[in-house]
């Protein structure tokens, strides 16, 4: 018979002529150092025989011969293999060609410092590993019971017969669900992390980190103040200047009764204005401005409130002669004069009274001139094309957009009075 033992080794024992296995090593079981060989109980069985078959069932062994069933032929064995049953049932197969047995031919060898007392010398095996090697001073838990090592049979590969070794077998694999996790492989610390400990930073770091943080906080105020400009103040000085626009309306539509002069008596003085008082309301339909027109030019009290500024100690528009000059913001704070570069020869402007409309035309400009350059001031504005004293109007503004370098200048000459009551003039119902 062909035994596996836990070391995976192979090795053929001898049969009992009773009918039993012979003991390991074939010399009789043996005691431990210093008690007698091991004796059976009274109707107990020696340990290596097996069980008598139970009523009804045939030995285990040996097996009848192959016989084939009717009609079929015999079994042929193939070339290099044995016929069925031909050998012993406790008999290895023979090697196969190449191969050298495993005991058989081999002299037994004791290894040193191997053998116990009253046994036979273990056989060494050719490549120098040694069979299982039973404990010496233990007994089988089960003596009565028969070995009933697994027996094997060894499987001829056709390869193997004509001298070809067979391929090696993969190793097995442990069965069941492998758990795979990625990562870096590194374990995890259990438990509750300590405090971090930040390294300490050098003065060059943190003075640049000072001044970024210096720079950004600029841009952010830089940026609001820009946005304040363009957006909010212009939205103010929206609602501030339709706020004057309203009021003069309001009073315009209901005046106040002043007495006639009695014959023989000069007629009143033109009236004079407080500095930011609204008095008149200019309108340029080419460009779509309707904006009060107040006294003085003062940047805090009149222009940053969307109001057009009259130049103190120039003409009024009811003067006889003399030059009507006003200014305004071209951007920021309601920017009225921001479209006043697209004006042209011909085009109209309004100027609105309590009691008059005054209409007048451009008549020319200078793009851009020296801030400084009062002469347009004049009651025959310099740079002008006017030769001769007249009713004229001058409007000034910034230039270029979102700078003070200079003044753009444009001039006009009045072309028309209306009285109030007889309606809008032709300039602002034509469109």
């Amino acid at each position: 018979m062909t035994a596996v033992r836990p070391e995976g080794r192979q090795e053929t024992y001898p049969q009992d002529p009773q009918g039993g296995y012979a003991p390991y090593g074939g010399v009789p079981q043996q005691g431990a150092p210093g008690q007698g060989a091991y004796q059976p109980a009274p109707g107990q069985q020696t340990p290596y025989q097996p069980y008598p078959p139970a009523p009804g069932q045939q030995p285990p062994y040996p097996q009848p011969p192959y016989q084939a069933a009717p009609g079929q032929p015999p079994y042929q064995a193939a070339q290099g293999q044995q016929t069925p049953h031909q050998h012993s049932p406790y008999q290895p197969y023979p090697p196969a060609a190449g191969r050298q047995p495993s005991h058989q031919g081999v002299p037994h060898q004791v290894a040193p410092g191997h053998g116990v007392p009253g046994r036979s010398p273990e056989p060494v095996e050719p490549d120098g590993w040694g069979v299982y090697d039973p404990a010496q001073t233990e007994q089988p838990a089960y003596p009565w019971l028969a070995d009933q090592t697994l027996q094997l049979r060894k499987i001829t590969v056709p390869g193997e017969a004509a001298g070809v070794a067979a391929p090696s077998a993969e190793p097995r694999r442990a069965s069941g669900r492998v758990s795979v996790r990625s990562g870096s492989g590194r374990r995890r610390a259990t438990g509750r992390r300590g405090p971090v400990v930040r390294p300490k930073e050098r003065k060059r770091v943190l003075a640049a980190r000072a001044v970024g943080e210096l720079f950004i906080t600029l841009g952010m105020v830089m940026l609001l103040f820009v946005a304040y400009q363009l957006w909010w103040t212009n939205v103010q000085a929206d609602a501030a200047a339709n706020a004057t626009r309203n009021q003069l309306e309001q009073q315009w539509n209901n005046p106040v009764v002043t007495p006639t002069p009695a014959p023989g008596q000069s007629a009143a003085p033109a009236p004079t204005f407080a500095p930011g008082k609204g008095f008149a309301i200019i309108h340029i339909p080419k460009i779509g401005l309707t904006d009060p027109v107040a006294e003085g030019t003062d940047t805090t009290t009149v222009l940053d409130h969307g109001l057009v500024g009259h130049y103190t100690g120039t003409a009024m528009p009811s003067d006889a002669a003399g030059n009507f000059a006003v200014a305004g913001h071209r951007t920021t704070h309601g920017q009225p004069f921001n479209r006043l570069a697209e004006l042209s020869p011909g085009d109209k402007i309004v100027v609105e009274t309590q009691t008059t409309y005054y209409t007048y035309e451009v008549e020319g400009g200078i793009p851009e001139t020296n801030p400084h350059n009062v002469t347009v001031l004049n009651a025959i504005p310099g740079g002008s094309p006017f030769t001769q004293a007249g009713r004229y109007i001058t409007m000034t503004t910034c230039t270029p957009e979102y700078s003070a370098r200079g003044r753009l200048i444009v001039f006009g000459k009045m072309v028309g009075e209306q009285p109030r009551s007889q309606g809008q003039p032709p300039a602002l119902t034509n469109g």
